[in-house]
């Protein structure tokens, strides 16, 4: 039997001059300085002929038209298909907006690009196991509701001969927007603090990707005032170290389970995808007015152009639009991450655990683009902002004006269990 191998390189991807920005819908989003450098980390991995790439990047989410040609070029220079390139994105608020920015999208590729031919020249043997940790970092915003995902998913990955620790793959659920709209300065958020931290702790590369977090605000935020997704200060913590307190929250929960993750020989290792349509309505016209008119009166959206959108298909006689998903999963050792691009809530993840009765079944969002929140049945009859609302001003970058149907929560999650490798189901 052939030894699994993983090569690893780090890029910077901070932009060079002020850069549009997007996360916070404001008037405003011109970058004005850098607070921590951004940054991608790629790792490869490989088995006899075949090469997987997991890479990690500080964005808030690329249009998936940008995603996929990525993955393609990242695929060609791995001699492998784009179903074997998977992109995982950190959902920072604080980052350049690559669909209006093309030059720093043009220079963010080039540079995962040299990072991957990096890794590509450090391969070595490796051993790897998963374990989870639990740190309640995360807090549902919806305040009804007090689902979160707790889960510290760690891969951890040493050198096959050494034993010395070669990699720390961390899966963590709660939105990278410690950093709230009065913040203008780019930054991965906690991830980069996150890393930063934990890499001097245990003097290794660590990699971090984004759990099911659409409903799950950070516990701790640094802001100069109450934002709306954390105006319940019996819930959340207003710090001005919010971002170190999110890393050593995650630091001090890792450090109680490392020893206890034994790396093993990998026996299992597969990189592909399963693709699944849903559908949005598009709604009447009397419909969109009340959501447009909620949207102005409780978070102060302006609906204008998103009227003139839905009035225009309408017109057309478009009823419905189609999202084709892609599923994306991710198995390595004795655990998957699964990854969609959408901002899917954490009780996503939480039953797609469940039925698969895996601990180390992790379903998460921001992988391969970001393409908008995709609410529970639950909190779809509960509507608010991230069902409607957040349409208003995302709808130009979803490719639909209207949330999925309600019925769309369980027909991904039910397909995400299905498609996962077999010998995860019942452990």
């Amino acid at each position: 039997m052939g030894k699994t191998k993983l090569g690893m390189a780090d890029v910077d991807i901070t932009p060079l001059a002020p850069v549009n920005t997007i996360g916070f819908g404001r008037p405003d989003e011109l970058s004005r300085g850098v607070l921590h450098n951004l940054s991608a980390q790629i790792s490869v991995w490989q088995f006899d002929e075949y090469t997987c790439c997991l890479v990690t990047i500080d964005h808030i989410g690329f249009l998936r038209k940008h995603a996929d040609n990525l993955r393609t070029e990242l695929a060609h220079i791995l001699s492998t298909d784009s179903e074997s390139v998977m992109l995982c994105f950190a959902h920072t608020h604080s980052a350049p907006n690559e669909s209006l920015e093309a030059e720093y999208f043009r220079f963010v590729c080039s540079q995962i690009k040299e990072g991957v031919k990096t890794a590509l020249g450090n391969l070595e043997p490796v051993k790897a196991a998963w374990g989870n940790a639990f740190a309640e970092i995360g807090i549902n915003r919806r305040s009804e509701c007090n689902e979160t995902d707790n889960r510290v998913g760690v891969l951890k990955v040493v050198e096959e001969v050494t034993g010395k620790l070669k990699l720390l793959l961390l899966r963590v659920t709660a939105h990278a927007n410690v950093l709230k709209a009065d913040n203008y300065l780019i930054s991965p958020d906690y991830f980069g603090t996150t890393r930063d931290l934990l890499a001097k702790k245990f003097n290794c590369p660590v990699m971090l990707t984004q759990g099911a977090s659409g409903n799950v605000a950070p516990k701790y935020f640094k802001a100069s005032y109450i934002p709306p997704d954390a105006n319940d200060e019996t819930r959340f913590i207003r710090s001005e170290t919010a971002l170190e307190d999110m890393a050593n929250e995650i630091l001090t929960s890792v450090k109680k389970v490392i020893d206890e993750i034994a790396p093993a020989e990998i026996n299992h290792l597969e990189m592909y995808s399963k693709r699944i349509d849903l559908y949005a309505d598009v709604p009447t016209y009397e419909k969109a007015l009340t959501v447009a008119t909620e949207a102005r009166e409780n978070a102060g959206i302006d609906g204008t152009a998103w009227l003139a959108e839905v009035k225009c298909l309408l017109e057309k006689g478009v009823t419905s639009q189609t999202e084709t998903i892609e599923l994306q999963y991710f198995a390595v050792a004795n655990g998957c991450i699964c990854g969609v691009a959408n901002e899917i809530m954490c009780e996503f993840a939480l039953r797609a655990s469940k039925a698969i009765k895996n601990n180390f079944f992790y379903l998460g969002g921001y992988t391969n683009g970001c393409t908008g929140y995709f609410p529970t049945e639950e909190e779809y009859d509960k509507g608010g902002y991230e069902v409607f609302w957040s349409m208003l001003f995302y709808y130009i970058y979803h490719g639909r004006v209207f949330p999925l149907n309600r019925n769309s929560a369980s027909e991904l999650i039910k397909t995400a269990v299905e498609n996962a490798p077999v010998y995860l189901h019942g452990r």
